[in-house]
């Protein structure tokens, strides 16, 4: 995979890993959160979604 997109990919990713707990320590607070865990887990199965796309495409290109 290209270093550079793989960087750009980790920081986006530590970026939405940091408001996601900055959000779930919110919503506990408020509530039990049951919101910011499906969206948390929709979260990371975009991630990992996306990361497979760019292992395929690193593989075949």
């Amino acid at each position: 995979m290209y270093p550079e997109l793989y960087l750009y990919v980790e920081r986006a990713r530590a970026r939405e890993l940091r408001a996601e707990a900055r959000r779930q320590a919110r919503a506990r607070r408020a509530r039990g959160g049951v919101e910011v865990r499906v969206r948390a887990l929709e979260t990371r199965l975009g991630w990992v979604l996306v990361e497979t796309g760019l292992r395929l495409v690193h593989r075949y290109h």
